[in-house]
Order: C-alpha cells, then structure tokens, then sequence
C-alpha cells in the first residue's frame, strides 16, 4: 500500500472521471484537473467565485461548476480548453446543478424550488419544469440513463413525473399515496421507483415505470419511521432503515419482507466476529554513550493502532439522545451494499464508533467493527467485497471476509482523514480532509 504527496482542495470537492482517467479537484474558484496515474496538472481553469459544487459529465468530457451564491454555472471543456459556457440563472437564484446522462444537457434548480431549468450545450435552448419538490432525495433521479423522475408538489398532494431524457418530453405522470414524500430511488436496473413517505410515518411505495404501484411496505404505525434506502447493485434486495435501529430487507419478486436487521448492546451471535480498535503509544527507547543512561518515553501523539478479535458476548457503547434536541442521534442513517450484493455495511447513529456488516446469503451478522472514535464515512470496492472507512483520524481502515486491518496515512503534518471514495477500478482510493487530499494505492495481484 503507497501513498501520495499531499494536494489542496477546498469544501472536499474531488471528483473522479466517470473513465477513471482524470482527477479534478476545487481550490477555493480555481479548478485543477490532473492525470490519476502521474497526477499531474493537465488543465488550470479559473472560475468567477469559489466553487460550491463541481460534477462530470457522463462522457468525462466536460466539467460543470456551480457557484451557487452567484447563481452562476460555468462548463469547462477538456477536449477544447479554451472553449467555455457560463450560464447566469439571475435573480431566480440557484440551489442546485446537475449534468443530465447525455452529458450535454445542465439541469438547475431554482431558488423555493419554483421550476427546473434545462439548458442545451448543443443548441443552446432552453426548457422548464415546473413545480419540483423541495426534499432531501426526491429530485433529479436517472434511470439508466434514459429516463428523470421528478418529485413534484401540486395543491398539497404529492406527484412523481417521468421524462425521457432525449428530448424531455413527459412520459408518465402520477400522484403518489404519500402525506409528504422525503425521497425517491431508482433501482440500479431502472424498472422500479421507491417512494417513501416523511420520517413521521413509515411507509415505502413501489412504483413501475408506467406509475403502476407494484406494492406498498409498512413496517409499523407509531411516529418516526424511515432513515433511508439502498438498493443492492443486483435490484434483488432493498434496504430500508428507520429509526427503531433496524434494517428490513425487502426481496425484488413479492416485496415482501425476508430479513430484518438488528442493532443489539449485547453481541451474542457466534457466527458474527467482532474487531475492535485498540490503540498504544509506542515506546521510544534512546541510549545516552555520554552518560551510558537509557531513557524510555511515550510518545502521545502518536499512536498506533490494531483490532483485536473479542471474545463474545460483547457489550458495545450506547449514546442515548436527548429527546429535547432536534434530530436526536438515533436510528440507522448509513447503508451500503458491496459491489457483488452479497454484503451490506450500516450504523447505527446511537451506536457512533460502530459498522455492522450483514451477509445476504446466510441472512445474518457477519461482522462488527468497534473503533476508538465515531465513524465519518465508509464505501465499498466497486470491483471487490472490501469495505474501506474513516473515523476522522490519522488512520485508513479495510475490511474484508478476510479480516481487519488499521493503515496510518505516512505523510507530513497532521493530515485527518474526514471522507473517502474509490477508484473505479479499486485499486486506489482517495482520501480527503479538511483542505487537503491524498491518494492510497492498493496492492494489485500483480504486484505481489
């Protein structure tokens, strides 16, 4: 495993091209494009206001940046440097920028959500659609690259409208049977749409791509209901977490219900194995040829780290929240399934320093990792069931079927690593912090 030199960046804006060539990062309105295998700068472009948002185009030809207190959107070209786009949404204001699949089309979000503006690179016109709703995922999302649903609110009821992404002429429209939709999830495969109802009441709508309603999950009535979803890369499974701390599994054939997933204090499964983080302060032994005197120290501030495998029963760490507080750390808020669908990663936000790893096939506990500090990010190999995870740290840690590993990040400075993401071909993964990044790479077959 080999590390990078270190890189600025601001706001973690770092991107990698969807061909898995180029590196773009932000630095303050400065937007640095390197090769992954040299790093080198291949293109400098200079934007009109610091970025907020930087995305790619589908095709890794074009690089859209969003200045989203200036209502400005500039598209830099990587094929033709010196050409570029700017488009000024006025005062309408922006909230939101994204690439359409084509890679030629920029969709804005307005401010209060009055419309979704589309803009054309190659004829330059201009289209709208009207009446997006304001929630956290119900906006802009793709279906194989063919098709857009759009949450919509009109006259207090809930809609969800379908556009084909040629010409953006409307294929479906339908009202959802939801009080007040929170979120909206394609399947990998783009046959069926999730629906979910606000955090007040837990109810999950299956929807075709025609807008019939395949099925409808509830899993309870009482208050605070669904946290997120995630669809496993196969469309075979969806996951749906809530705020009782579990995670039910719900199968592509009935919809029904085949695993529910608990978070419990006490670990008891014998066929789960439980790492936990342990660290110690190296000792320093220096040897004094003046006075023949031998001291030893620790040092605390730099720490190593390990985990240990726990003899069960293992009692893990609970926070309570204070139900006085808005949004009180409870429920499950992070799931992510493996590249081959067979494993699915969660926290448990009143369990913070702790990532349970569940097995599809046997439908049970596969592993629990109990760091020294809360977990910030986790993200799975896309090619290979290896699961990489951050906790704010000077440390990278993976896990595999294979067991655990804790690697410090050997570079100058106190580098704390806040996020990651992976490579596409997941033999390199990038790590960033606060205002800098660095790159890890993997050890290959090849190289062993």
């Amino acid at each position: 495993m080999n590390f990078s030199e270190l890189f600025k960046q601001t706001n973690q804006l770092c991107r990698l091209s969807p061909d898995g060539k180029y590196l773009a990062t932000c630095v303050q309105y400065r937007l640095v494009v390197r090769d992954v295998n040299t790093l080198q700068i291949l293109h400098l472009y200079t934007c009109l206001d610091q970025v907020l948002h930087m995305e790619w185009s589908s095709d890794s030809l074009f690089i859209l940046c969003a200045m989203y207190k200036r209502g400005l959107v500039q598209v830099w070209s990587l094929e033709q440097p010196d050409w570029h786009c700017k488009i000024d949404e006025g005062s309408i204001g922006l909230v939101s920028s994204r690439w359409s699949p084509d890679g030629r089309h920029v969709l804005n979000t307005t401010e209060f959500h009055l419309r979704v503006t589309v803009w054309s690179l190659c004829n330059k016109s201009v289209s709208y659609i009207k009446y997006p709703k304001a929630c956290q995922k119900g906006k802009l999302h793709f279906a194989d690259g063919r098709y857009m649903a759009l949450a919509e609110r009109r006259e207090c009821k809930d809609y969800i409208s379908v556009f084909v992404c040629d010409d953006w002429h409307l294929l479906r429209h339908f009202e959802t049977e939801t009080q007040d939709l929170a979120g909206v999830e394609w399947s990998p495969n783009g046959c069926v749409l999730a629906v979910w109802d606000t955090c007040l009441e837990y109810k999950v709508l299956l929807y075709s791509l025609d807008g019939r309603l395949l099925s409808t999950y509830s899993a309870y009535e009482w208050s605070l209901g669904i946290k997120t979803i995630a669809w496993s890369p196969s469309s075979q499974f969806l996951a749906i977490s809530s705020y009782d701390e579990k995670v039910r599994i719900l199968n592509h054939i009935t919809w029904k219900k085949i695993a529910e997933f608990e978070h419990p204090a006490n670990i008891s499964s014998t066929k789960a194995v439980v790492y936990r983080e342990v660290e110690k302060c190296p000792v320093v032994v220096s040897e004094d040829l003046s006075s023949s005197q031998i001291t030893v120290s620790s040092s605390l501030f730099n720490t190593q780290s390990k985990y240990e495998i726990c003899q069960l029963p293992v009692q893990v760490a609970v926070l309570k929240p204070d139900p006085d507080r808005a949004n009180p750390k409870v429920g499950v808020s992070l799931l992510a399934f493996s590249a081959n669908s067979r494993y699915l990663a969660t926290k448990n936000d009143n369990m913070p320093n702790n990532v349970w790893v569940w097995d599809m096939q046997k439908g049970g506990l596969q592993a629990v990792l109990e760091q020294t500090g809360p977990v910030r990010c986790f993200a799975w190999d896309p090619r290979r069931p290896r699961l990489a995870l951050c906790t704010g740290n000077t440390k990278l840690y993976l896990w595999s079927p294979a067991g655990c590993v804790s690697v410090k990040v050997p570079v100058e400075g106190c580098f704390q690593v806040l996020s990651l993401l992976w490579h596409c071909s997941g033999d390199s993964l990038i790590l960033l912090g606060k205002e800098q990044l660095c790159l890890c790479y993997m050890e290959t077959e090849e190289q062993k």
